[in-house]
Protein backbone atom coordinates (compact mmCIF):
# COMPACT_ATOMS: atom_id res chain seq x y z
CA UNK A 1 0.00 0.00 0.00
CA UNK A 2 1.39 3.17 -0.88
CA UNK A 3 2.49 5.51 2.36
CA UNK A 4 2.01 9.43 2.32
CA UNK A 5 3.45 11.80 4.05
CA UNK A 6 1.57 13.70 6.93
CA UNK A 7 0.32 17.33 6.44
CA UNK A 8 2.24 20.06 8.51
CA UNK A 9 0.85 23.79 9.63
CA UNK A 10 2.58 26.37 7.46
CA UNK A 11 4.11 24.08 5.00
CA UNK A 12 3.76 24.19 0.94
CA UNK A 13 2.49 20.79 -0.67
CA UNK A 14 2.02 20.27 -4.14
CA UNK A 15 -1.21 18.08 -4.12
CA UNK A 16 -2.23 15.83 -6.96
CA UNK A 17 -4.98 13.06 -8.24
CA UNK A 18 -6.08 11.25 -11.13
CA UNK A 19 -9.42 9.42 -12.20
CA UNK A 20 -9.04 5.59 -11.17
CA UNK A 21 -7.78 3.29 -13.45
CA UNK A 22 -6.86 6.87 -15.54
CA UNK A 23 -10.42 7.77 -16.41
CA UNK A 24 -11.63 10.74 -16.82
CA UNK A 25 -12.79 13.22 -13.49
CA UNK A 26 -13.95 16.06 -15.93
CA UNK A 27 -15.96 15.99 -19.02
CA UNK A 28 -17.51 19.50 -19.66
CA UNK A 29 -16.98 23.00 -18.59
CA UNK A 30 -19.52 22.58 -15.78
CA UNK A 31 -17.58 19.70 -14.00
CA UNK A 32 -14.50 22.24 -13.78
CA UNK A 33 -16.65 24.94 -12.33
CA UNK A 34 -18.28 22.34 -9.61
CA UNK A 35 -14.74 21.18 -8.11
CA UNK A 36 -13.84 24.55 -7.85
CA UNK A 37 -16.52 25.55 -6.12
CA UNK A 38 -16.01 22.04 -3.79
CA UNK A 39 -12.57 23.18 -3.54
CA UNK A 40 -13.43 26.24 -2.06
CA UNK A 41 -15.49 25.14 0.61
CA UNK A 42 -13.74 21.80 1.79
CA UNK A 43 -10.17 22.87 1.22
CA UNK A 44 -10.06 26.62 1.50
CA UNK A 45 -10.38 26.16 5.18
CA UNK A 46 -7.40 24.68 5.67
CA UNK A 47 -5.01 25.53 3.10
CA UNK A 48 -3.90 28.80 1.09
CA UNK A 49 -3.97 27.70 -2.91
CA UNK A 50 -1.63 29.44 -4.78
CA UNK A 51 -1.95 27.90 -8.03
CA UNK A 52 -3.59 24.75 -10.14
CA UNK A 53 -4.96 23.08 -13.15
CA UNK A 54 -7.25 20.86 -14.03
CA UNK A 55 -7.15 18.24 -16.79
CA UNK A 56 -9.33 15.44 -18.17
CA UNK A 57 -8.22 13.03 -15.84
CA UNK A 58 -6.32 14.62 -13.13
CA UNK A 59 -5.52 17.75 -11.58
CA UNK A 60 -2.60 19.37 -9.76
CA UNK A 61 -2.34 22.63 -6.89
CA UNK A 62 0.20 24.09 -4.85
CA UNK A 63 -1.41 24.87 -1.26
CA UNK A 64 0.14 25.96 2.03
CA UNK A 65 -1.43 24.27 5.07
CA UNK A 66 -2.97 27.43 7.01
CA UNK A 67 -1.68 27.47 10.82
CA UNK A 68 -3.47 27.13 13.83
CA UNK A 69 -6.58 25.48 12.33
CA UNK A 70 -9.74 26.08 14.17
CA UNK A 71 -11.13 23.34 16.94
CA UNK A 72 -14.31 23.09 18.55
CA UNK A 73 -14.12 21.77 22.39
CA UNK A 74 -15.53 18.31 21.66
CA UNK A 75 -12.73 15.91 22.50
CA UNK A 76 -13.84 13.31 19.68
CA UNK A 77 -13.09 16.23 17.13
CA UNK A 78 -10.51 15.05 14.45
CA UNK A 79 -7.35 16.57 15.11
CA UNK A 80 -5.74 19.51 13.42
CA UNK A 81 -3.88 17.44 10.60
CA UNK A 82 -6.22 14.79 10.57
CA UNK A 83 -8.66 17.43 9.55
CA UNK A 84 -6.88 18.32 6.51
CA UNK A 85 -6.43 15.44 5.39
CA UNK A 86 -10.49 14.98 5.62
CA UNK A 87 -10.85 18.34 3.83
CA UNK A 88 -9.32 16.56 0.72
CA UNK A 89 -11.53 13.30 1.35
CA UNK A 90 -14.48 15.29 2.06
CA UNK A 91 -13.69 16.94 -1.72
CA UNK A 92 -13.59 13.70 -3.58
CA UNK A 93 -16.17 12.35 -2.44
CA UNK A 94 -18.80 15.05 -2.39
CA UNK A 95 -17.52 15.67 -5.93
CA UNK A 96 -17.47 11.79 -7.06
CA UNK A 97 -20.57 11.46 -5.88
CA UNK A 98 -22.41 14.35 -8.39
CA UNK A 99 -20.24 13.46 -11.19
CA UNK A 100 -21.68 9.61 -10.85
CA UNK A 101 -25.07 10.69 -10.42
CA UNK A 102 -24.57 12.76 -13.88
CA UNK A 103 -23.08 10.46 -15.87
CA UNK A 104 -25.26 7.29 -14.40
CA UNK A 105 -22.17 5.65 -13.36
CA UNK A 106 -21.19 3.86 -10.12
CA UNK A 107 -17.59 3.00 -8.37
CA UNK A 108 -14.24 5.07 -7.17
CA UNK A 109 -14.19 7.75 -9.01
CA UNK A 110 -10.34 8.98 -7.92
CA UNK A 111 -7.13 7.22 -7.65
CA UNK A 112 -6.52 6.52 -3.22
CA UNK A 113 -4.76 7.97 -1.45
CA UNK A 114 -4.26 11.03 -3.24
CA UNK A 115 -0.77 12.18 -3.60
CA UNK A 116 1.52 15.18 -2.08
CA UNK A 117 5.08 16.28 -1.93
CA UNK A 118 6.66 18.84 0.45
CA UNK A 119 7.96 22.10 -1.25
CA UNK A 120 11.01 22.59 0.65
CA UNK A 121 12.41 25.74 -1.25
CA UNK A 122 12.24 29.19 -3.09
CA UNK A 123 13.63 27.74 -6.16
CA UNK A 124 11.13 24.69 -6.11
CA UNK A 125 8.26 26.81 -6.03
CA UNK A 126 8.91 28.77 -9.22
CA UNK A 127 9.53 25.49 -10.70
CA UNK A 128 6.69 23.91 -9.47
CA UNK A 129 4.31 26.75 -10.45
CA UNK A 130 5.38 26.59 -14.69
CA UNK A 131 4.79 22.78 -14.29
CA UNK A 132 1.61 23.39 -13.05
CA UNK A 133 0.47 25.76 -15.37
CA UNK A 134 2.85 23.90 -18.10
CA UNK A 135 1.08 20.86 -17.63
CA UNK A 136 -1.94 20.79 -19.83
CA UNK A 137 0.56 21.54 -22.78
CA UNK A 138 3.03 18.60 -21.86
CA UNK A 139 0.12 16.56 -22.15
CA UNK A 140 -0.91 17.59 -25.57
CA UNK A 141 -4.27 19.05 -24.75
CA UNK A 142 -3.42 22.74 -26.09
CA UNK A 143 -0.38 24.18 -28.15
CA UNK A 144 0.28 26.71 -26.00
CA UNK A 145 -0.47 26.57 -21.81
CA UNK A 146 -0.88 30.28 -21.82
CA UNK A 147 -4.47 29.84 -23.49
CA UNK A 148 -5.33 27.02 -21.44
CA UNK A 149 -8.96 27.71 -19.43
CA UNK A 150 -8.71 25.56 -16.46
CA UNK A 151 -5.65 26.71 -14.63
CA UNK A 152 -4.76 29.41 -12.56
CA UNK A 153 -2.34 31.11 -15.06
CA UNK A 154 -4.95 33.61 -16.50
CA UNK A 155 -6.14 34.11 -12.88
CA UNK A 156 -2.45 35.43 -12.02
CA UNK A 157 -2.31 37.64 -14.88
CA UNK A 158 -5.49 39.29 -13.94
CA UNK A 159 -6.63 42.11 -11.63
CA UNK A 160 -9.99 40.84 -10.85
CA UNK A 161 -10.59 39.44 -7.16
CA UNK A 162 -9.26 36.09 -6.55
CA UNK A 163 -9.13 33.63 -3.58
CA UNK A 164 -5.73 32.53 -5.03
CA UNK A 165 -2.53 33.86 -3.16
CA UNK A 166 -2.07 36.04 -6.21
CA UNK A 167 0.25 38.94 -4.78
CA UNK A 168 2.29 36.22 -2.29
CA UNK A 169 2.64 33.94 -5.19
CA UNK A 170 4.05 36.85 -7.36
CA UNK A 171 6.67 37.79 -4.64
CA UNK A 172 8.21 34.54 -5.41
CA UNK A 173 8.59 35.64 -8.99
CA UNK A 174 9.68 39.17 -7.90
CA UNK A 175 6.79 40.61 -9.21
CA UNK A 176 4.39 40.54 -12.70
CA UNK A 177 6.44 41.15 -15.26
CA UNK A 178 8.94 38.49 -13.79
CA UNK A 179 6.65 36.42 -13.48
CA UNK A 180 5.35 36.89 -17.19
CA UNK A 181 9.30 36.10 -18.42
CA UNK A 182 9.84 33.19 -16.46
CA UNK A 183 6.62 31.98 -17.63
CA UNK A 184 7.69 32.72 -21.42
CA UNK A 185 11.06 31.75 -21.14
CA UNK A 186 10.43 28.32 -20.06
CA UNK A 187 7.89 27.93 -22.23
CA UNK A 188 9.68 29.07 -25.46
CA UNK A 189 12.13 25.92 -24.08
CA UNK A 190 9.34 23.62 -23.70
CA UNK A 191 8.47 24.15 -27.22
CA UNK A 192 11.58 24.09 -28.93
CA UNK A 193 11.77 20.47 -27.19
CA UNK A 194 8.66 19.26 -28.50
CA UNK A 195 10.07 20.37 -32.43
CA UNK A 196 13.17 18.36 -31.34
CA UNK A 197 11.25 15.84 -30.29
CA UNK A 198 8.99 16.12 -33.27
CA UNK A 199 11.92 16.28 -35.33
CA UNK A 200 13.30 13.00 -34.49
CA UNK A 201 13.35 9.51 -36.51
Amino acid sequence: MLQTIPFVEGAFYHVYNRGNNKENIFDDAGNYLYFLKLWAKHIEPIAETYCYVLLKNHFHALIRIRENLSLSSKPSDLTRMARAEQAFANLFNAYSRAYNISKNRSGKLFSTPFRKKPVLSHGYIMELVFYIHANPQKQGFVSDFRFYEHSSYRNILSSKPTKLMREELLSYFGGLDNFIEYHEQKGDQLIRLEHDLEGED
